[in-house]
């Protein structure tokens, strides 16, 4: 985090911000906000992976494969178009419920599916969320506003993030929070509704919660920073190889690891060609699925 305070176009020295105004500004209005931004979203991205592969009992799923954080976009333009003057509140509700619909409708649908075809499973997550992406995009060149939407549904990048535009990741934040707190529940639920049913447990309840939960963290990324890919697929699978199925003890390893590699990847596009950048959501898209192929050709060690 300090690496990610140092680095930027204007060059400041973060521990003389005591004493220098303009390093102090430089800090609090783009640095730390950066910085806070880019941690929370990997913390979220990474917990909701982990929920959504509990809630459809696959690991190869993650928010931005299912059609989630399209239907966030397709919310979010949906109160653009009908009152483009809402408050800022009333267009995150309305990409939560929209991503939570659409979530929904991705467990509703695999629910119908062999259960023995579990490679069914991602690859309807990939038809529903390219359905779904494509209806954002013909409603918004209807409009003219591909521009608009293109800042939610391609590659997500930091580079605009300042002090003002980024607290709403904090309830993104505390929807992962939220999650650690039910871990045990969805662990059970991961074992299936008729296993969930007879250890007493509400499956209906823990899975609109777990909804909730996945639909918070991908509304407040998607249409604070844009879509950024893998991070909700490979964190879970790697640390499930390493530490099992206990989500309540890998859950905070989960969180920090995301945030870690957003980070890494963050700053990785911050230098690469400095004081150009590229966008953390492309380098993640490369690392991110070589990383994906290497788990799926190397045998897991556990789980």
């Amino acid at each position: 985090m300090l690496a990610s305070l140092m680095v930027g176009a204007a060059r400041i020295d973060p521990l003389a911000a005591g004493r220098d105004p303009r390093a102090a500004l430089v800090l609090m209005e783009s640095r730390l906000p950066r910085t806070l931004a880019v941690v929370l979203t990997g913390a979220a991205l990474s917990v909701a992976g982990v929920i959504m592969q509990a809630l459809v009992r696959n690991r190869f799923v993650g928010p931005d494969t299912v059609g989630t954080s399209e239907s966030a976009a397709l919310g979010l333009l949906g109160v653009t178009l009908i009152a483009p003057g809402a408050a800022v509140w009333v267009k995150m509700l309305a990409a939560s419920l929209a991503a939570m619909a659409g979530t929904a409708l991705f467990v509703a649908v695999i629910r119908r599916l062999p259960p023995r075809e579990i490679m069914l499973v991602p690859i309807v997550g990939l038809v529903l969320s390219g359905v779904i992406g494509s209806l954002v995009l013909f409603v918004a060149w209807q409009f003219d506003l591909v521009q608009l939407v293109s800042a939610w549904l391609f590659v997500g990048e930091f580079s605009g993030v300042v002090a003002g535009r980024y607290e709403l990741l904090w309830i993104a934040g505390a929807a992962a929070l939220l999650a650690w707190f039910a871990a045990d529940r969805f662990a059970i639920l991961a074992l299936g509704d008729q296993v969930a049913a007879g250890l007493g447990l509400r499956a209906e309840a823990v899975m609109r919660l777990g909804l909730l939960v996945v639909a918070l963290c991908s509304a407040m990324v998607v249409s604070t920073v844009g879509m950024i890919p893998f991070v909700g697929l490979v964190v879970p699978n790697i640390v499930a190889r390493l530490m099992g199925d206990n989500l309540r003890a890998s859950l905070p390893v989960v969180a920090i690891s995301g945030a870690a590699l957003v980070l890494a990847c963050d700053l990785f596009g911050r230098l690469v060609r400095y004081p150009h950048e590229i966008p953390a959501g492309s380098i993640l898209g490369v690392v991110g699925a070589a990383v994906f192929l290497t788990l799926l050709w190397r045998v897991p060690a556990r789980g």
